[in-house]
């Protein structure tokens, strides 16, 4: 669910970054600081949320074939929910810092926080025996750390991070403007990835346990390739839209972004299909499970290797405000990929069905939005056009 406020992120490194490149840093300051309240109040709406209905959403997730689960899961979700204001803060102070093309600052934070989740892991799990609570309090920690890390480091920039401003309603259209689309395709992603997750919850424990695994793992690699994105939309407006704009340098930086993201999803997929295959044991010792695991290798693979590619596309789009193709784009690809879903699962294909769609999934969005931005009637070709300068949005 927290992949429901990613939006927030993609505005705020947006806004910040397009501001910057008209040299307005009290524009900036203003945007934080409305952004870091609204960033607060998910995060406290998404508090209660999770107190008082986690277990009823926990249940409608798992169906009724897994009730056994629920308990241990609520324990994990009430612990993790409990981070959930500095979760989302934190990600707009971190979006805000690589808005200005700092990525230090979060790098630091990060780094920090994962070494406190790996130790807090190992003690609370291994040596205290917390299980899956021991594992929540450890994460926990670790967001709460990173949140204020996040925060701290804007301070350093000369900006306040702490003077968080109720947004007019002149701010709420124009973030809006921005994060409406974003939402859309925020939850397009975060809908066909559940969808998977449902489907995969209903064909049994073993199943269940062996996608958990490889989509975990899948996630852990695809965020290689978020830097590719965040890169575009942190260089790109001063290219489209700024005071020295250059659209030839922008189309540059996205011919080295697509063979970048080429080289590294190769990588990334040879590597991360070479994890669950020769060592599986790191995961589980449950030889079903690992068949399982096995039975999915090769859309694993054909999935993961485009991700970072199809990522360094969509953050040029997102950078140049196409945001109404990408919601769109990004709504038709759930829409079919539903019925795909629909269609596998039913026709008792089991976890690989699903994996198959996934495929269907990723390569849908990087062939729509290369071509999209290959358009001679494109952002990075429209030489004269005002049709994706920020001033011009609303009436696009």
């Amino acid at each position: 669910m927290s992949y429901v406020f990613m939006f927030l992120s993609v505005a705020t490194s947006n806004m910040v970054a397009t501001s910057l490149a008209r040299e307005d840093k009290k524009e900036v300051q203003h945007q934080i600081s409305v952004l870091l309240f609204v960033g607060l109040a998910g995060g406290l709406f998404m508090l209660f949320f999770t107190k008082f209905f986690g277990s009823w959403a926990l249940t409608a997730f798992t169906g009724p074939n897994n009730v056994h689960i629920v308990p241990a899961a609520n324990t994990y979700v009430q612990i993790r929910g409990l981070a959930w204001p500095a979760v989302i803060v934190g990600w707009v102070a971190q979006s805000a810092s690589l808005g200005m093309k700092d990525s230090w600052g979060p790098l630091k934070a990060l780094a920090i926080a994962s070494a406190i989740n790996g130790v807090g892991d190992i003690v609370l799990c291994s040596f205290l025996g917390y299980g899956i609570a021991g594992a929540a309090w450890a994460t926990m920690v670790s967001q709460v750390v990173a949140g204020y890390m996040m925060i701290d480091s804007l301070n350093k920039k000369g900006f306040n991070a702490f003077a968080i401003s109720v947004p007019s309603l002149d701010d709420l259209r124009t973030i809006f403007t921005i994060s409406a689309p974003v939402f859309i395709t925020m939850m397009a992603k975060v809908a066909f990835y559940a969808l998977i997750i449902y489907f995969a919850t209903n064909m049994g424990t073993y199943t269940v346990a062996a996608h958990q695994v490889m989509i975990q793992t899948y996630w852990m690699w695809t965020v290689w390739g978020e830097p590719l994105s965040q890169t575009a939309q942190s260089f790109m407006p001063e290219l489209l839209y700024g005071i020295n704009r250059n659209l030839s340098k922008a189309r540059m930086l996205l011919k080295s972004l697509i063979i970048i993201g080429a080289i590294l999803g190769l990588i990334l997929g040879i590597v991360g299909t070479a994890v669950p295959w020769l060592f599986p044991n790191i995961f589980t010792a449950d030889q079903k499970v690992i068949d399982e695991m096995h039975k999915v290798l090769a859309p694993y693979f054909i999935s993961l290797a485009v991700t970072p590619a199809a990522l360094s596309l969509e953050g040029t789009l997102l950078a140049g405000h196409d945001l109404k193709f990408v919601s769109l784009m990004m709504s038709g690809c759930f829409t079919l990929g539903a019925i795909v879903l629909l269609l596998v699962s039913s026709g008792g294909f089991g976890l690989p069905g699903c994996w198959y769609a996934l495929i269907g999934f990723q390569w849908a969005r990087f062939f729509l939005c290369l071509q999209r931005l290959l358009s001679p009637t494109g952002m990075l070709y429209s030489e004269e056009s005002n049709d994706y300068k920020p001033e011009m949005l609303k009436v696009a």
